[in-house]
């Protein structure tokens, strides 16, 4: 009886994890095709033009020389002469303002709204689609017919304060009243962004912690104070984040509307910026950019504070 013993020619089994260290090729290029429009859209939309912002900004730009390329360095020359400028104090105290009361009453206005179509009554889904015609309307279409009703000789808010005994007011060609009807007008245009958001954030909320509180003898304002308000506080953390970001580069509304006039009394630093570079005969490119870049900062330093204020509130 012959013995015989045969060979195995299995290969030995791979050590765990070493498929996941030899990843091929064909997957990493995979990774990087599906990164590459993105990388390229921020390279080509945001990062270059931000850096040719900055560019003009710290340079003396003529119309000759933006186009041939050849303007001298001037350092922070430009910013100096933005501060300098009589029209830099308006424009900031305009563009605060505006900001400010505009992020107040559209957070207040679009909270109100969301709790009430919370209740959902019957059309609730109905009404809350038409609120947000304001904001899927062109801003060109929204900013002309605020001008139409605010028209001092033929606008229809006239014709109401006249009905009421009320003289004409001149809401756009009023030093007084510019900046309001221009505050009016965002307001309502950003109204029903804050309404989508806040009310996705209420959908969140469970049902049983306003019946517990209920339960407990909490009135309608008591339930909204200390539960509806305090739950929701991330989701209007990040409503007025954004909120901010757009408010302060607000352009096509005041430019439609009112030109940032009479007299730069609804002047901000959107509309300055773009009067220094394109509203005159003999453009200033370098200061209406450095304009453009301070409210950049803006934006930036206050998105900062924003995510150490988050970071703070997950780690207590």
């Amino acid at each position: 009886m012959n013995d015989t013993r045969q060979v195995s020619h299995r290969r030995p089994a791979p050590r765990p994890g070493a498929r996941e260290r030899r990843r091929p090729p064909s997957r990493q290029w995979a990774a990087w095709a599906f990164l590459a429009p993105v990388g390229l859209y921020l390279g080509l939309f945001y990062a270059y033009p931000l850096y040719r912002n900055v560019d003009l900004s710290l340079r003396d730009y003529t119309v000759r020389s933006f186009v041939q390329g050849d303007a001298p360095f001037s350092g922070l020359e430009n910013y100096r002469k933005i501060f300098d400028d009589p029209a830099f104090a308006p424009a900031l105290l305009h563009t605060v303002v505006f900001t400010a009361v505009c992020l107040v009453f559209q957070y207040a206005i679009g909270l109100a709204l969301a709790v009430f179509f919370n209740q959902h009554f019957r059309l609730s889904v109905t009404l809350r689609a038409l609120f947000l015609v304001p904001w899927l309307l062109p801003l060109i279409v929204s900013a002309s017919t605020w001008s139409w009703m605010l028209n001092s000789d033929s606008g229809i808010v006239n014709a109401v304060l006249h009905t009421a005994g009320i003289g004409p007011v001149n809401w756009l060609t009023s030093p007084s009243w510019s900046l309001t009807s221009v505050i009016i007008a965002n307001i309502w245009i950003g109204v029903p962004f804050n309404l989508v958001v806040l009310h996705s954030g209420l959908q969140s909320i469970p049902r049983s912690l306003y019946e517990a509180a209920a339960l407990d003898g909490a009135n309608a304002w008591q339930r909204f104070w200390r539960v509806t308000f305090p739950l929701l506080r991330p989701v209007s953390a990040i409503t007025l984040l954004l909120g901010l970001v757009y408010t302060l580069k607000v352009f096509d509304i005041i430019w439609i509307m009112t030109k940032g006039g009479p007299a730069d009394s609804s002047a901000t630093f959107a509309t300055w910026s773009y009067q220094l570079g394109f509203g005159n005969l003999l453009p200033a490119f370098g200061p209406g950019a450095a304009v453009g870049n301070l409210l950049v900062v803006a934006a930036l330093v206050l998105g900062l504070v924003y995510v150490r204020a988050q970071r703070k509130q997950a780690q207590s």
